[in-house]
């Protein structure tokens, strides 16, 4: 095969771009993929309670990337879910959306949109405000982790006989030979192409930068995210997710004025484990239907470093390697004994209202862990919080950590996602500009028609 555009990374980025270069005429597209299939795509801690450290962990990596597992929110707002917008600016963004958002209907995604506005979502957002916290107002379509792996298998089964792909197949490395961007995978074949779309995923955002750097594209730095992911009853959340099913609020803690923020919440959802590089880290699933008595949450502190500084994404695997030694896995630690400064143990959980949904989570201490500034700025949060949601500051409350998002450097590159690198484009939360479904698969829209564009041009 003599692909006119090879695509690493088979995430939302690398499958949107393919969807769009085919409607643009483009027949020779080469998708290059480190993970599996869908269909085989097996977490052992998942389905027998033991990880098997796979790398690359069948979560984050195969057909749909690390959203292929998650529970599928589509946001369909410019103001949250990455930064294509500081690039293209508010109004195109919002037209990706629209675009995103239909092709994902069209493969199956469900009709209902949580978080329009009306008299529930107005009241609620005068709740927040009189709490000190702002609400981010964001329609959300939720597929829930069954639905999302129902569409990605809709857009495979579109996608197998019109472009390749290469499952189980990592690219060691990426050259420019005569003019063309050359790829060479683990396995010692090389692809070339004239255009080339690095699309890793967010657990890629170390390798992207290994690749780029010795090609002389700068990167800078986007602000860290560290924090943890809560835990309650659901019937505590209920207010919020049955009107917003995801409450994005900020809040501006008052001790150190750090932003603090609510990210992929869960209604009667699970606490899922990954394993990236030799590091446990945690996240969270919903399942759309049924599910548990639980609803999850992340609350992250957006830390923006200045120079000399420049290390955010190993920043972030220091905190996660800190819990990792301290337990061996991840840390869940009661709220309440948080704030009376002592370890959990696994009598004191059992004695809680909440029965962990990661029962791999080891009782400790988050304190020896995160920083005295971000656990202060998560507490305040949690106080801000309960004046809202009445029962989340609980000393039953559980707490998970440590959870980092791995999408801090950003490569050089213009409104159309190419780099110095005439033909070289990156696209997704590896890249730094998304974090989340709906701006992952945007970003690649992008990138492929400023490639198809190339081509007719």
């Amino acid at each position: 095969m003599k692909p006119e555009v090879i695509i690493v990374g088979a995430g939302p980025a690398g499958i949107f771009a393919a969807l769009e270069l085919l409607e643009r005429g483009m027949k020779e597209v080469l998708i290059l993929e480190k993970g599996p299939p869908l269909d085989k795509r097996c977490c052992f801690l998942r389905d027998t309670g033991r990880c098997r450290q796979c790398e690359p962990c069948n979560l984050l990596s195969g057909w749909g990337g690390a959203g292929a597992f998650s529970d599928g929110k589509l946001t369909l707002s410019p103001q949250v879910g990455g930064f294509l917008g500081d690039l293209v600016g508010g109004e195109r963004l919002e037209s990706l959306i629209q675009e995103v958002d239909q092709r994902f209907l069209e493969f199956g995604a469900p009709s209902r949109v949580y978080g329009l506005p009306g008299d529930a979502m107005e009241a609620l957002a005068k709740r927040c405000v009189q709490a000190g916290l702002h609400m981010v107002p964001v329609p959300v379509r939720p597929m829930g982790t069954h639905r999302c792996s129902q569409v990605l298998a809709a857009i495979f089964h579109y996608l197998k006989d019109r472009v390749e792909v290469v499952f189980n197949c990592p690219v060691e490395a990426v050259k420019l030979v005569d003019g063309y961007k050359e790829v060479i995978t683990s396995s010692g074949e090389a692809y070339r192409a004239p255009y080339l779309l690095l699309a890793p995923g967010r657990e890629g955002n170390r390798w992207l930068k290994d690749q780029l750097i010795p090609l002389g594209v700068s990167f800078e730095t986007n602000p860290v995210d560290v924090g943890v992911r809560v835990e309650v009853p659901a019937e505590v959340m209920e207010e919020v997710t049955s009107v917003a099913y995801e409450a994005k609020l900020l809040f501006n803690a008052p001790t150190f004025d750090d932003e603090v923020r609510t990210f992929c919440m869960c209604p009667h959802g699970e606490v899922v484990m990954e394993y990236r590089s030799g590091l446990y880290t945690v996240n969270g699933h919903s399942q759309g239907q049924g599910g548990t008595p639980y609803t999850n949450f992340a609350l992250l502190v957006r830390t923006a470093f200045t120079q000399p500084f420049d290390s955010p994404v190993a920043y972030g695997e220091y905190l996660a390697r800190l819990a990792n030694l301290l337990v061996g896995t991840v840390i869940v630690q009661r709220l309440g004994d948080l704030k009376m400064g002592r370890r959990s143990t696994s009598e004191r959980i059992k004695r809680g209202l909440i029965e962990p949904t990661l029962a791999e989570a080891v009782p400790g201490d988050l304190s020896f862990a995160l920083p005295y500034r971000y656990l202060i700025d998560i507490l305040e949060m949690l106080e801000a919080m309960d004046k809202v949601v009445p029962g989340v500051n609980s000393r039953h409350t559980l707490l998970y950590g440590v959870e980092v998002k791995f999408y801090s450097l950003r490569p050089q590159m213009n409104e159309s996602l190419e780099t110095p690198i005439p033909g070289l484009f990156v696209a997704g939360d590896g890249a730094g500009v998304s974090r989340g479904l709906i701006q992952a698969a945007a970003s690649g829209l992008l990138a492929a028609r400023a490639m198809g564009d190339g081509v007719r041009g």
